[in-house]
């Protein structure tokens, strides 16, 4: 069974740029699949430019609603795939933030440098975890 659901607020963040119902995390087999996203800002929605360092917490923490809405948690995270601008400054600071979302056992990851985004942010995660 496939349940895709929509992740308040960040839904209506998305279906503000995009025409269509959007859904963030997608449920199949006992797994949840979930988008990347922009660090959106929390009180406006918006994607600004802000420090590295916060993109980080933000997006660390819409994967974390994105994960509770499905029935799971960080602690169930299976791999993440970290998408981040080519600052080399960016990876010491991720590792730090990453650290406090998983501070025992982190699950798998991949970090990728891409060369720039449509918009003032530096950093994205994908991933899956269990349910």
């Amino acid at each position: 069974m496939l349940r895709r659901l929509r992740v308040e607020p960040i839904s209506s963040y998305l279906e503000r740029r995009r025409k269509g119902p959007i859904y963030p995390a997608i449920v199949a087999n006992g797994l949840v699949y979930l988008s990347g996203l922009p660090p959106f800002d929390p009180e406006t929605g918006d994607i600004k430019l802000m420090p590295f360092e916060r993109q980080a917490e933000i997006v660390l923490d819409q994967m974390k609603l994105c994960l509770e809405t499905a029935g799971s948690s960080l602690t169930q995270v299976l791999k993440c795939n970290v998408y981040c601008t080519p600052d080399p400054a960016h990876f010491a600071i991720f590792n730090e933030v990453y650290a406090r979302y998983f501070p025992s056992e982190s699950p798998a990851r991949t970090f990728v440098h891409v060369p720039s985004w449509p918009g003032p942010f530096d950093v994205e995660i994908d991933g899956v975890a269990a349910v």
